[in-house]
């Protein structure tokens, strides 16, 4: 369980700050049901009421200030997703999102950074699903090792792209 103060992964909302542990009325609920009150780091204006025990939505601590210095280590090891058609693209990028894994994160930032390259040298534009995506897996990892490193998400933004500029 967690405890007031810290910072966890909650899917697809990225890092959010427990505010609270509470129990709630809820209709339908034992009033003995707990509940935590999340606010999102990303979008500090939102607030998240959801079950101790739900095991729907993804919910873990953040990774350690080793663990972030381990996964940026191995950037330039992580192989870019392997999708098949387009029509399972967007079905992979939402599993990945909902899972929470770094890894697979850094996978797909990889995956669609090539695809916009190849796009751009084609003279097409990034499809608006893939920019979507992307922007929404960046926020979440960078965000989650930004608190990990205790520093800001631009300065992750810079060491990812170094590491993916050296690969």
């Amino acid at each position: 369980m967690f405890e007031k103060g810290d910072y966890i992964v909650y899917g697809n909302n990225g890092v959010c700050v427990v505010d609270e542990v509470t129990k709630m009325q809820v209709k339908g609920v034992s009033g003995d049901k707990k509940y935590y009150k999340l606010s999102p780091i990303a979008n500090s204006m939102s607030k998240i009421f959801t079950p101790v025990d739900n095991d729907k939505v993804t919910m873990r601590k953040v990774m350690t200030k080793t663990e972030a210095e381990e996964l940026i280590a191995s950037v330039p090891a992580a192989k870019p997703l392997e999708i098949e058609n387009d029509k399972q693209r967007e079905e992979i990028y939402k599993q990945i999102l909902k899972d929470c894994n770094p890894y697979d994160y850094f996978r797909a930032i990889k995956t669609l950074y090539s695809r916009k390259m190849e796009r751009f040298a084609q003279g097409k534009k990034n499809t608006s699903v893939d920019e979507r995506y992307f922007k929404q897996i960046e926020t979440n990892l960078y965000g989650e090792i930004a608190i990990a490193l205790e520093c800001n998400p631009d300065e992750v933004t810079s060491m990812i792209q170094e590491r993916i500029g050296d690969n």
